[in-house]
């Protein structure tokens, strides 16, 4: 290979793969000396060097100068020039690494190529190829929005969640479920929360169905959750088509969270928060009519506000809440060493049920009813004894139930068999 030939060929692998040129340099370098050592010998010392401006090789053995002639005699052309095609390959597969990797939890747009059915946890699943601009990822339909179908050759974004070295290639795999999408499409289409005016404080998502965003303003004049909605609903209704119609619930956020969980909470009407911090339990109390809403179709809106707040919120009327207390009271009296003023103070911390006690810290229980470390230890005793009684007497009861409806199958079938005779 003659000096300007080399240049070339380094010149196009850095336009070509966006490689740097020295990184190139150092790869066929590293190649060369691979090379010589195949025939000189693995603990020879080889050393070979690239003039970066006219493209000359030198190169020494043992500290000794080689010949032109020499190297190209030692070195094979057939081996340098398959070790050259591998250094660059993995020059090539570093670049595309390093590059994905800043792009992690950032959009990407590609277009969809293929697709594979793979085995994946004992079953085959869908593995999308999708075409990026300069190489492939890959969007496992774990990692789609569920009921979303991908078509052939459709432009889509998503974010980068994985970038792996695999030998000479590099492993990128794509996510449009995860809450970094919807915070990536929130930066993209409102102005406010790239500029840094509105800031997204947290998100609770249910891919394909509903996310629920906090957000807050730097600045007292603009109201956040309005400009997230823009006029007549124009930003968001951008961010909704292209997560399918999943519903999004755009919420002020606030530190305080008595005024937190209500928020979350929405479009549920919450009259009254009682915050219980020693478990992170809010108990939220709405009214009669409001407490399908504040629950929501399979506990999805309470469940999704929970994580939002990073509090467990408990939903209740003030009926519920009553009976709740005046049973606690009773079951935390009937333990041994547990005065009602005692059980008073635990309900007012929020402490409910027997499964409640059981987790207590000791700590905590015996500064609230000035009791001996033995004492402590004898109640989260008998509690954890009541918890396990009461799992077996449910285990019991749905067994029993289980029983019943067998039987009543087997009755219903042989009464329509003997019909039939």
């Amino acid at each position: 290979m003659n000096p300007s030939e080399l240049l070339r060929i380094v010149d196009a692998i850095h336009r070509d793969k966006n490689i740097d040129k020295e990184v190139v340099f150092a790869g066929i370098e590293a190649a060369l000396v691979t090379a010589a050592k195949k025939h000189y010998g693995e603990d020879q010392e080889i050393v070979i060097r690239i003039n970066r401006e006219d493209g000359t090789i030198t190169g020494t053995h043992n500290g000794i100068e080689m010949t032109p002639e020499e190297m190209a005699e030692r070195i094979g052309a057939q081996t340098a020039k398959q070790i050259i095609i591998q250094k660059i390959r993995e020059a090539e597969r570093d670049a595309l690494y390093a590059e994905y990797s800043e792009l992690m939890y950032q959009l990407v747009t590609g277009v969809v190529h293929r697709m594979e059915l793979v085995p994946h946890n004992d079953k085959k699943v869908k593995i999308w190829t999708i075409a990026l601009s300069n190489t492939e990822a890959f969007l496992p339909e774990w990692e789609l929005i569920p009921g979303q179908p991908l078509h052939m050759n459709e432009r889509i974004r998503a974010i980068v969640c994985d970038v792996k070295k695999k030998g000479t290639k590099v492993y990128i795999e794509l996510s449009r479920a995860r809450v970094q999408f919807v915070e990536r499409l929130f930066e993209h289409e409102i102005p406010e929360i790239a500029d840094g005016v509105i800031q997204i404080r947290a998100i609770a998502r249910d891919p394909g169905y509903r996310t629920k965003v906090a957000v807050s303003s730097t600045d007292p004049r603009v109201d956040p959750v309005g400009a997230c909605v823009g006029i007549r609903g124009n930003r968001i209704k951008n961010i909704v088509e292209e997560l399918g119609g999943e519903r999004i619930d755009i919420v002020p956020y606030s530190d305080d969270m008595q005024k937190m969980v209500p928020n979350a909470l929405q479009p549920a009407e919450v009259e009254e928060v009682i915050l219980c911090p020693m478990l992170g339990r809010a108990i939220a109390l709405v009214r009669e009519e409001q407490l399908s809403l504040a629950i929501g179709k399979r506990g999805q809106n309470v469940r999704l506000a929970s994580k939002l707040c990073g509090w467990d919120i408990e939903i209740m009327t003030q009926q519920e809440l009553d009976r709740r207390i005046e049973k606690a009271i009773a079951d935390f009296t009937s333990l041994e060493g547990i005065s009602e003023e005692l059980a008073e103070r635990l309900i007012g911390e929020g402490f409910l049920t027997y499964d409640d006690l059981s987790v207590i810290e000791p700590s905590a229980l015996m500064a609230m009813g000035n009791l001996s470390e033995a004492q402590v230890a004898q109640i989260i005793q008998q509690a954890e004894q009541k918890v396990e009684e009461t799992e077996k007497l449910a285990a019991s009861e749905k067994e029993r139930a289980k029983q019943a409806e067998q039987s009543r199958t087997k009755a219903q079938k042989q009464e329509a068999t003997d019909k039939s005779a």
